[in-house]
């Protein structure tokens, strides 16, 4: 028999960037998108591509910093969850003290792009800090962290579109609104992958809380989601080209609810519903350039 060599080994570096989650694109891309949904529609489609830039890197660095946080807080019970117990500090790979600073470089990073903005919009981005920061704790205390988790991701409208605009719209807080119940959506999802570790460790989650009416509940969200980017795009005079957008995007959320209403549901399924949504973000994402310019 030919001895097998030890493993490697793996370099800091990429440990650093499987903390970060740039291994796994899609919860990044799925955080980006509603802030270029934003800054397109405030400036009508023609956003100034600094600031496009310096939404999109500080996007970026937010992300990255409330993964660490996230990790930190949760180093101790990721461990006994199948899809997290590999995660650097679940698995200490990395020693807490580089998850912090990494996370406080990141949140650095964050806070030197938004020098660039207005004072609203930086404004935004400080009181953003706390909800990033906290959301791993409401797993602890609040039955639907979710909700915690999506207000968090509707900041990224607010901050962008203010970017732009400088105030707050009705327009503004109708995407806001859709954003919140389309992160809802799709995270209840994700967090149905995890209901069984959940329940055995004493986390909450959305996906616990609405217990067999999840699915319905999921649905309830996406309908919802739809009806406010319609009523978004009557306010705003949108072309037919976002409508079209708008149709392949309901037509994917009706489908990935009909799906969650299976029995035997393969738990590869709440995966790929959480990546189609990213598929379906960059559909309407094309819809909302095309329906604002032409």
């Amino acid at each position: 028999m030919v001895a097998q060599s030890p493993q490697q080994p793996e370099p800091i570096a990429l440990t650093i960037l499987r903390l970060l989650r740039w291994d796994k694109p899609a919860g990044r891309l799925i955080l980006l998108i509603p802030a270029l949904w934003s800054v397109v529609l405030a400036a009508g489609g023609k956003p100034p591509i600094p600031l496009v830039g310096v939404i999109i890197l500080g996007t970026l660095a937010t992300s990255a910093a409330g993964c660490v946080f996230n990790d930190l807080w949760d180093r101790d019970i990721d461990p006994e969850v199948e899809r997290t117990k590999n995660r650097p500090l679940a698995s200490r790979s990395l020693s807490v003290a580089t998850g912090i600073i990494v996370a406080l470089l990141a949140l650095i990073c964050a806070a030197v792009l938004s020098l660039y903005l207005n004072p609203l919009s930086f404004g935004l981005c400080v009181a953003a800090v706390p909800v990033i920061i906290g959301y791993p704790l409401a797993k602890r205390v609040f039955p639907v962290p979710q909700l915690v988790l999506s207000i968090a991701w509707g900041f990224a409208v607010l901050i962008s579109w203010t970017a732009v605009t400088a105030t707050l719209t009705p327009e503004s807080w109708l995407l806001w609104g859709a954003v919140v119940l389309w992160t809802l959506g799709f995270d209840t999802v994700y967090a149905m992958s995890d209901r069984e570790d959940d329940r055995r460790i004493g986390i909450n989650s959305s996906a616990l809380f609405f217990g067999n009416f999840a699915p319905t509940a999921v649905g309830l969200f996406f309908a919802l989601t739809a009806g406010l980017f319609a009523t978004l795009a009557v306010r705003m005079h949108l072309s037919a080209y976002f409508w079209i957008s708008w149709v392949i995007a309901v037509g994917g959320w009706l489908w990935q609810s009909i799906q969650l209403r299976q029995e035997d549901i393969p738990q590869t399924l709440y995966g790929q519903i959480f990546r189609q949504n990213v598929w379906i973000g960059f559909i309407l994402l094309v819809g909302t350039i095309l329906g604002t310019l032409i």
